[in-house]
């Protein structure tokens, strides 16, 4: 138990305490009764945008990710598993990366734009659309349907089908009788998780749709920092909230039906043999290959080309490469006080990405630890622990600002400088917010490293005269250093592109890559613009480089 402990105080101050204080600001009486008036006709509305855009972003992901699954599931052909890798990428992407991404290909500077100007033609309007949000949650969530419809495509006795087309059931049929009911279960699971990741869309729609297309994330955002409506933005939360449980309830009932009616086999991939089938893989994989790639390569390429003139600059320029916009990080430009450097915002984010490793580490793997020895008390406070992947970040970046915009405590004259000054206006709220999302997933993943670890080494290790110390270095160490590594990685890159939280939560004068990138993206001028994509590339390339090591850790695990 007592292993458990700081973990279960840093959850019960930070994550729990928080939300506890939204449901009382949120439940005050005197409060609910403006829910009769324009207000609750407001939340009505938000309510029912955030549903509309949620399912229709669902229906077209299911549309775009089943053909998808069936021919990762079915067939083998060239580059099959760097093409499964693509479609998965997207999903660990921060949302403003994705954002910039799509913003470099289609936006008003974009390449597209770019070249229909070259050509004389009309600009096509993307960002602040509809259609922007509703593709980039295809693009973020696709590769879960063929993840989970996938695998249970897979797993399908072939001599089901074989037996419908023996009898005279043709292609279409044997799909809609046989294969559909059978997927039925997945699909419902996948298109469950989808819907409850685009109900929480935060990041998308704020960058690429914009404040006019606000669902209850955008405007819990919009109520707290710009309107300073805490008491609103608490029944927006509280709405969202039960939303999402409701949600994860379902989402957690088909996962327990998630299995097979039939015994799963190893269904082999097979090439395809006819040109229908030949023309399918080919028309599923150029599809794969630029709608999933194109986005990622345009942000790149985009940060290091000058297509425009710079603001003031009346004369034509011819489009070339160029290093200005990274090289414009480290300038100070108009020698403003009041001005923070992009490169700062790096240092900021590195600096927070750090601290929320340290954070996680130090509490996870005693809890860790203590939930891989099973008893009672563990089977008990291992759901407490983790909860907060549940929830969402703009809600608990919200609690935060209910919570800690007070001193914390004033007991005597020589604590006063540092106890009377509310926890909000102190940098490390931002890590710690970030902890509290990470943590329960570096929880579970060195618990189960830890749960691999045979009792008869440390028994053998302590009967040797070892001390517990002892055999933490020379034998849970070893055996574990490649999921405490993945499990660093992970919080680490949580932080590096976290913006939710960020956005409620980094002071002006401390931003985040993220909240850089936003603001710069906000801005008018191809130097802000250039500059936004520098960054994100900066770090798309960070990113890329902690799943990595996650993926590295994750096999080590698997052998």
């Amino acid at each position: 138990m007592k292993r458990l402990l700081p973990a279960l105080l840093f959850l019960g101050a930070f994550f729990f305490l928080p939300l506890a204080r939204i449901l009382a600001l949120g439940l005050n009486p005197g409060f609910l009764g403006l829910l009769r008036g324009s207000f609750g006709a407001h939340l009505l509305e938000v309510l029912r945008f955030t549903l509309f855009q949620a399912f229709v972003s669902t229906v077209l992901t299911l549309l775009v990710g089943l053909p998808l699954a069936a021919v990762f599931a079915r067939y083998r052909f060239p580059f099959q598993s760097a093409l499964r890798t693509l479609t998965a990428i997207p999903f660990l992407l921060p949302t403003v990366v994705v954002a910039a991404g799509f913003n470099a290909l289609l936006g008003p500077r974009g390449w597209l734009n770019v070249a229909l100007n070259q050509l004389g033609l009309p600009p096509v309007t993307f960002v602040g659309t509809l259609a922007a949000i509703l593709t980039a949650h295809v693009f973020y969530n696709t590769g879960i349907v063929i993840r989970i419809v996938g695998a249970a495509w897979s797993a399908l006795d072939p001599r089901l089908e074989q037996a419908a087309r023996s009898l005279g059931a043709a292609s279409f049929q044997v799909f809609w009788r046989v294969t559909l009911p059978l997927l039925r279960p997945a699909i419902l699971t996948a298109g469950l998780l989808v819907f409850l990741f685009d109900f929480t869309s935060y990041g998308v729609i704020l960058m690429l749709g914009g404040p006019r297309f606000a669902t209850l994330e955008v405007e819990i955002y919009l109520q707290a920092m710009h309107l300073l409506n805490l008491p609103a933005a608490s029944v927006l939360a509280l709405t969202q909230l039960a939303c999402t449980l409701g949600l994860s309830v379902l989402y957690s009932r088909s996962l327990n039906r998630l299995s097979a009616p039939v015994k799963p086999v190893e269904r082999p991939r097979e090439r395809p043999q006819t040109l229908r089938q030949r023309a399918f893989v080919f028309l599923v994989s150029t599809f794969v290959l630029f709608f999933f790639l194109l986005p990622m390569l345009a942000l790149p390429l985009r940060s290091v080309a000058r297509l425009e003139p710079a603001r003031g600059q009346r004369s034509e320029i011819a489009p070339s490469l160029t290093l200005d916009y990274y090289r414009e990080l480290f300038v100070n430009r108009r020698g403003s006080v009041f001005y923070v450097p992009p490169i700062t915002a790096a240092r900021n984010s590195l600096a927070y990405a750090s601290l929320t490793v340290l954070f996680s580490l130090a509490m996870g793997f005693p809890a860790a630890l203590a939930l891989s020895r099973s008893n009672k008390i563990a089977r008990l406070i291992d759901p407490l622990l983790i909860l907060p992947l549940g929830a969402s970040a703009v809600t608990l970046g919200l609690g935060y600002i209910v919570t800690f915009n007070r001193p914390l405590l004033s007991l005597s004259p020589a604590f006063h400088s540092l106890l009377s000054t509310p926890l909000l206006t102190s940098p490390l709220l931002v890590p710690l917010a970030h902890t509290t999302i990470a943590l329960p997933f570096v929880i579970r993943n060195l618990q189960s490293a830890l749960a691999t670890i045979p009792p008869r080494y440390r028994e053998a290790a302590a009967v040797l005269g070892a001390t517990p110390w002892q055999v933490w270095w020379h034998i849970d160490r070893p055996m574990i250093a490649r999921a405490i590594v993945s499990s660093g990685a992970f919080a680490f890159t949580v932080s590096l592109g976290e913006f939710g939280a960020a956005s409620l939560l980094a002071r002006p004068e401390y931003p985040t890559l993220p909240t850089a990138i936003f603001r710069f993206l906000s801005q008018p001028g191809s130097l802000n613009y250039g500059q936004a994509m520098a960054m994100a590339t900066l770090l798309m390339l960070l990113t890329g480089f902690f799943i990595w090591l996650i993926e590295r850790g994750r096999a080590a695990n698997a052998l």
